[in-house]
């Protein structure tokens, strides 16, 4: 994504400066601001730059968000963006990548250009924005953007969140990958077994091995919902807001 410094490059549309005019006014190398400029993941230059709200550091947005799939902390100083949802925490800064397109030339251009052909290689509707960028509808847009939004917004059916804390597994059980997504929101309609396959899936667990979910003292059935096992053990399945379910790994009993 990033793109070759355009710094000492000259382009039409500035013949109208005079000659004096421009040997008075400092010329600085495009290098020198590649840390304003750069998303620290990728090391391109910033698209849709987009600001942690907690720190201030800014990168790409498809960059911060695939990261928060991983990790709740910001990438350059490590602070806990969010506890559970550090989408929630960062906002799109518009006017730093107004900035980023003006002092790197054809950068909006490319973009737009490689937006228009990803769509049309996967036979999507290409995006307006993507195609015309009128200066009216930007001005609206930015004026109702003054109240802080989530770049992120939740389905409303996704109601119940989810915490799952392991709590071992029986010997004779191994090469498991760790659980590194504890925190997860899901319908309310969602089953225990959609729980046990989103932890096999995860966890990369053999067939052999067998998954016990309980919720407080109870023992869980696949067929139980999440919105049931909720209602019926009430406040005590709950911690902040979060229906805590504990899982381990068993191997299944030979009869």
């Amino acid at each position: 994504m990033s793109s070759p410094p355009y710094g000492r490059r000259s382009h039409e549309g500035s013949t109208n400066i005079s000659d004096s005019d421009s040997e008075d006014e400092p010329k600085l190398p495009l290098n020198q601001f590649y840390p304003y400029i750069r998303c620290a993941l990728c090391c391109g230059f910033l698209i849709d730059a987009t600001t942690i709200t907690e720190c201030l550091h800014t990168f790409c947005k498809s960059c911060i968000v695939k990261h928060f799939f991983y990790s709740n902390r910001c990438p350059t100083c490590s602070i806990i963006v969010h506890q559970t949802q550090p989408l929630y925490n960062i906002r799109p800064d518009r006017q730093l990548q107004d900035i980023v397109y003006k002092m790197v030339p054809f950068l909006e251009e490319s973009e737009r250009e490689q937006m228009c052909i990803f769509y049309k290689e996967r036979g999507l509707e290409v995006p307006k924005t993507a195609v015309v960028s009128s200066p009216a509808p930007v001005v609206r847009r930015q004026k109702k953007d003054n109240i802080p939004q989530s770049v992120f917004t939740i389905p409303p059916e996704l109601d119940v969140s989810l915490l799952l804390e392991f709590v071992g597994a029986e010997e004779g059980i191994s090469n498991y990958k760790p659980l590194e997504r504890r925190y997860v929101r899901v319908s309310g309609e969602a089953t225990v077994r959609h729980v046990e396959l989103f932890i096999r899936r995860k966890m990369e667990l053999s067939p052999t091995c067998q998954v016990d979910v309980v919720c407080g003292d109870h023992l869980l059935d696949h067929y139980q919902s999440l919105k049931d096992i909720q209602s019926s053990v009430g406040e005590e399945a709950l911690q902040d807001g979060l229906l805590v379910l504990h899982f381990g790994l068993v191997l299944p009993s030979q009869i």
